[in-house]
């Protein structure tokens, strides 16, 4: 029982951080679940398998608020889902660490660039909505779909700053997708396909998704409540950590 209490606070710690700022659920339950005794492989199919609960809790409030653009949806998973099928697919080969290292400075880069621009994200401002803009807006999808499967946190919070930068979303409307379909699409292809290379710890998974389905409905809650100003700040200070965390392990 202690131990499930412990999944239990991890997971809605982790997950409401994460649905908060746009991502970074790996930066705290991944390496727990490690901790606790998992191997990599096992930990990362069990931990994209209980985010799913996070992708569903976000969407019981981000629907209530029509937060989602459809069209945008729809690219998110079409472009995304096969790059994250990829990218799960040689996740048994662990990542060299010279590129978990760049990829740790590359997501720092993020959260300093997004400080440096303060009206970044804060107002929407819809660009690139024509074909060739959509096509390059799921190209670059595509390529972080295949992050998001094949490596272990914060491939959410490049979804989010590429729906800010390229299509002009602001911060509270790019979390809304990030989290809707990133936690939804492409975290369930992700675990669909480790769960079939690899093995899931099956009996941690009702205390992880648990807290994974409220504390996506708590992020949530408090990005809609808090607003753009709030969930700017809170991506820039997961995008740090998450950027450390990946630069010394």
């Amino acid at each position: 029982m202690v131990e499930q209490f412990l999944l239990f606070l991890i997971s809605l710690l982790a997950n409401a951080f994460s649905a908060f700022a746009g991502g970074g659920a790996g930066l705290l339950q991944l390496p727990a679940l490690i901790f606790l005794g998992l191997a990599f492989s096992v930990a990362l199919a069990t931990h994209k398998l209980a985010t799913v609960a996070l992708g569903i809790g976000a969407t019981l409030r981000h629907i209530r608020e029509k937060n989602l653009y459809w069209r945008y949806a729809l690219l998110m998973v079409l472009s995304g889902v096969p790059g994250v099928i990829v990218g799960a697919g040689v996740i048994l080969n662990i990542p060299d660490r010279t590129a978990v290292v760049a990829l740790g400075l590359l997501t720092a880069s993020l959260g300093i660039y997004s400080w440096w621009q303060p009206q970044l994200g804060q107002v929407e401002k819809p660009q690139h909505e024509d074909l060739p803009g959509m096509m390059i807006g799921g190209l670059v999808l595509f390529g972080i779909g295949i992050l998001n499967g094949s490596l272990t946190s914060g491939t959410g919070l490049f979804v989010t700053l590429w729906l800010v930068r390229w299509f002009g979303m602001d911060y509270k409307r790019a979390v809304a997708h990030t989290l809707v379909l990133v936690g939804l699409f492409w975290n369930g292809s992700g675990a669909l396909t480790l769960g079939l290379l690899g093995t899931i710890k099956w009996d941690w998974l009702p205390a992880l998704l648990l807290g994974s389905l409220f504390g996506g409905y708590l992020g949530a809650h408090l990005s809609i409540v808090k607003g753009n100003r709030w969930i700017k700040r809170g991506y820039e200070t997961v995008t740090l950590l998450v950027g450390v965390k990946l630069i010394f392990g």
